[in-house]
């Protein structure tokens, strides 16, 4: 019998995060304890960085902010200098076991996967990993990435009134489309749309999607269990069929719960907020409709432009490193805020508009270095596949609302707008 994440999930919370954060005297609000300076990263105004960050990034493109668990912390935003950092691995290191010893979270919480690791064991993961998302295996994806879209217009097409986007549209495509890869089941889709979602918010206590995480991998080690009794066609299943038990259940776990969360959320905050710079955007709403070398443009100015994922994953200096004139100390931890380096006026000078015409080459939206999304590739089928589609299906589409009244994500690693209403027709 299938057990339902949004069990294990309370199960987790009940029995082990409460009970740590009432042994540690921290509360749910204790993230409202960080520094500003560190959530700055984290907030937005509408679609733009807010200004302080703009600020911040003109003075200061390394500025140190003490924690209150007694560590520093260095929040970057110069595109060159974010880029340096994330292109060193031998000045800056990803493993969680600094985040176990340093910031008071348990080792057991370990998410596992590409994130949180250094080489060899990342060298290791990755080289697993990258087969499977080539894009000659990742062709065999396209007709079923184009079918699901079609079905999300389908059914947009038969609702009655105004049609919200991010329900309708954004969350079911890269939450199918990450079904089909990984070979998991269909029925647990709107579990994992909740475990994606709760990881990346932080209103919940700053190691709250530590636990998201915790319920998320049980349940894969449940089904890397089946697919090693009957290995299917998906990611899983011929990581088994080709690498067998030289990859152990928990790796393997980690590796999927990656690819979910990685190519989910962030897909899908795309895919609404990219809908919403359309409807804000005749020209570019009507150039990309027919023109596929304009969609494609299109999509990497977007992912430009806003750049979701707001902060890249957490280095630590390995030894004392000079970055931008600035000398960071050993074992202090680096934050490169992704969303202030792709609008560094450095960069590209933007106005605080996509430009649909730019060719945004060398926007690390995706990150850069041996850290960099490996499911870039697939990202960016979806999303080539689901714009064009949404503004030829519905070329008189609509905000249903005001854009003032749009409700954004505050505090979440991964940006997002909670619901974009819409009328679909004149």
């Amino acid at each position: 019998m299938r057990v339902n994440l949004r069990s294990r999930v309370t199960l987790w919370l009940g029995r082990t995060y409460l009970a740590r954060i009432q042994k540690r005297g921290i509360g749910p609000g204790t993230i409202s304890l960080l520094p500003d300076d560190l959530l700055m990263p984290l907030r937005r105004d509408g679609l733009d960085p807010v200004p302080e960050l703009t600020a911040r990034q003109a003075e200061e493109p390394v500025s140190k902010v003490p924690l209150p668990f007694g560590m520093d912390a260095w929040v970057v935003t110069g595109h060159a200098a974010v880029k340096a950092v994330l292109g060193s691995t031998d000045g800056f290191s990803n493993d969680f076991t600094h985040l176990a010893g340093n910031a008071g979270v348990e080792e057991e919480q370990h998410p596992g996967g590409l994130g949180f690791s250094d080489p060899p064991v990342h060298t290791r993961l990755r080289r697993i990993l990258t087969p499977e998302f080539t894009m000659r295996r990742l062709r065999r994806l396209a007709p079923r990435i184009d079918a699901i879209v079609a079905e999300r217009l389908d059914a947009m097409e038969a609702a009655s009134g105004p049609v919200d986007l991010v329900e309708a549209f954004a969350l079911p495509i890269p939450s199918l489309t990450i079904c089909e890869l990984l070979g998991v089941p269909y029925e647990d889709r709107h579990d994992f749309q909740q475990l994606a979602m709760e990881r990346f918010d932080l209103f919940g206590g700053a190691t709250a999607p530590l636990g998201v995480m915790s319920a998320s991998l049980s349940y894969f080690r449940d089904v890397v269990k089946k697919q090693r009794e009957n290995p299917g066609d998906g990611l899983l299943g011929m990581i088994v069929k080709e690498h067998g038990d030289s990859v152990g259940d928990d790796e393997l776990a980690g590796l999927a719960d990656g690819v979910l969360t990685g190519g989910f959320e962030t897909t899908a905050s795309m895919l609404a907020l990219g809908s919403l710079v359309l409807l804000q955007d005749p020209d570019a709403f009507a150039r990309i409709a027919h023109d596929e070398a304009a969609a494609a443009t299109f999509v990497e100015e977007a992912l430009r432009y806003l750049t979701v994922v707001q902060l890249a994953f957490p280095r630590f200096a390995r030894e004392d490193v000079e970055i931008a004139g600035v000398r960071i100390p050993k074992g202090d931890m680096v934050l490169c805020s992704l969303s202030g380096a792709n609008r560094d006026a450095a960069f590209a000078s933007d106005d605080g508009r996509v430009d649909p015409h730019r060719k945004a080459s060398g926007h690390l939206a995706f990150g850069y270095g041996i850290h960099r999304c490996i499911g870039a590739e697939l990202a960016r089928m979806e999303l080539r596949a689901a714009f064009p589609a949404l503004v030829r299906r519905f070329p008189e589409m609509r905000l249903a609302v005001p854009a003032e009244e749009l409700a954004f994500r505050k505090l979440s690693i991964v940006y997002g707008v909670e619901s974009l209403p819409v009328h679909l027709r004149g």
